[in-house]
């Protein structure tokens, strides 16, 4: 008797039940092992992880490929029902080389039994089937985000996701699909909430009439005005709940949606290495904003709009006015810059964050200012409004400890303080590489500072 261990992977881009996938390939494997007397002994069987993943980094794969290692393993030979659904693009050629090494068989349906490592026809039928196993699942993708492109733009569907504040989820009626509809499917929209949608009609209204966002987020939170993190809780357990903040309105004041027409594509899926140097690891796959000019907009409206397009315009022309107008002053401010000796190496005693420089009656001042709503996030923090200090106060005090530290008696303790703290542990990545670069003009720069100020 042959023991064998089986091995799969139920799909994650349909609706097929984990049970019933497991079961078709089992049969399938046993189906190809039982006439010459195998036995499955162990199954190695993954459930909601991509095809596109390598083995090292599904857990059953990985748990399969380590018992390989293993002398006491207990099974002889491995089987695979499915190679579509097990194998990925060049996962074939990347993985097999494991079960040559340990000399463990591998049997697949498409071969009629193990896979010979010294035949092509047997390569290339493998490497066949991981060709179509990545051609399958780009044209899923393709389908879907064609078809939903084209419900958003000409239909004006709802395709899910969380609402926008100020609107909620209502039915629309049964699904349009008669299959979906004979299960109880039905399709939804979106409807003003009689709560939120005043709130967001407000803050139009205050940003055109010239607030900037965090004066709006400040004049809502003092009116007790519950934020959307607050007002949605149940979907929000991970944000805070008891302050507006200056991002939330502007999402808002970008969102076309409140129009009345159906936006999708404003994000995709992007597949990134997970490591640059090693790409057998695969690709890990991450959430990127895309420009505006690729949303899909819908032709006609397709919900109740919170705000005419009027008024969603004049505040896109704000806006604008308000960018050109910053980066005018910023450029105005790069010609003439004037040097702060500690920007960003000031921080407030009392927050821990760092405070910004400012020229006052043609004094350099590094100020901390803690907004209103701020002190609505950190109830427990004593904070003045504004903390200023001065930058004269500290660079004379900063001028007399170097002269001191440096001063012909205590050089060469200051020498030996500075070596050993460029040699000590980094806690950071940053650090460590700082430290690499100064290791050796730490103790060349002390030495060429004490020999100019002994001959001074």
């Amino acid at each position: 008797m042959i023991r064998f261990a089986f091995a799969g992977r139920c799909s994650t881009e349909d609706l097929q039940d984990p049970e019933a996938s497991r079961n078709w390939q089992l049969t399938r494997a046993r189906a190809l092992i039982e006439p010459a007397g195998g036995q499955i002994v162990g199954e190695y069987f993954d459930v909601g992880h991509s095809r596109s993943l390598p083995w090292q980094r599904r857990p059953r794969a990985n748990e399969l490929l380590q018992a390989l290692r293993n002398p006491n393993r207990g099974f002889d030979a491995v089987v695979i029902g499915e190679p579509q659904r097990t194998f990925y693009g060049n996962q074939f050629g990347n993985t097999f080389p494991f079960f040559v090494h340990f000399r463990i068989p591998l049997w697949v349906p498409e071969v009629g039994g193990p896979i010979d490592p010294d035949n092509e026809a047997h390569d290339l039928v493998m490497s066949v089937f991981g060709g179509m196993s990545k051609g399958e699942r780009n044209r899923i993708k393709i389908r879907v985000r064609t078809a939903m492109s084209s419900q958003a733009q000409l239909q004006g569907r709802y395709l899910g996701g969380r609402p926008p504040y100020g609107y909620r989820i209502a039915d629309a009626g049964p699904h349009p699909n008669p299959s979906k509809a004979a299960a109880g499917q039905r399709i939804h929209k979106l409807e003003p909430d009689p709560a939120a949608a005043p709130v967001v009609k407000r803050i139009f209204r205050l940003y055109v009439d010239g607030m900037s966002y965090s004066a709006i987020a400040a004049q809502l939170t003092r009116e007790g005005i519950p934020c959307p993190s607050a007002h949605d809780a149940a979907r929000n357990p991970h944000r805070k709940k008891t302050a507006w903040q200056q991002g939330a309105v502007r999402a808002i004041l970008l969102n076309p949606r409140y129009t009345g027409h159906e936006v999708w594509n404003k994000q995709r899926k992007e597949e990134r290495l997970l490591d640059v140097d090693d790409v057998t690891l695969g690709h890990r796959t991450h959430m990127t904003h895309n420009p505006p000019d690729e949303w899909i907009h819908s032709n006609e409206p397709a919900h109740e709009e919170i705000i005419s397009p009027d008024l969603f315009d004049a505040a896109r022309t704000v806006r604008t006015q308000r960018a050109r107008n910053q980066g005018r002053q910023e450029r105005a401010g790069k010609r003439g810059a004037r040097p702060y000796a500690l920007r960003g190496r000031v921080r407030c005693s009392l927050c821990g964050r760092k405070m910004q420089p400012a020229t006052i009656r043609s004094r350099v001042y590094y100020r901390c200012e803690f907004k209103e709503e701020e002190a609505a996030l950190y109830p427990d923090l004593t904070h003045p409004r504004t903390v200023y200090l001065r930058e004269d106060t500290v660079c004379q005090a900063l001028d007399r400890w170097i002269a001191r530290a440096f001063a012909p008696d205590r050089l060469s303790a200051t020498i030996e303080a500075l070596t050993h703290a460029s040699t000590a542990e980094p806690h950071t990545p940053g650090q460590a590489q700082a430290q690499h670069r100064c290791v050796n003009a730490v103790t060349c720069g002390a030495r060429g500072l004490g020999e100019a100020m002994r001959s001074w």
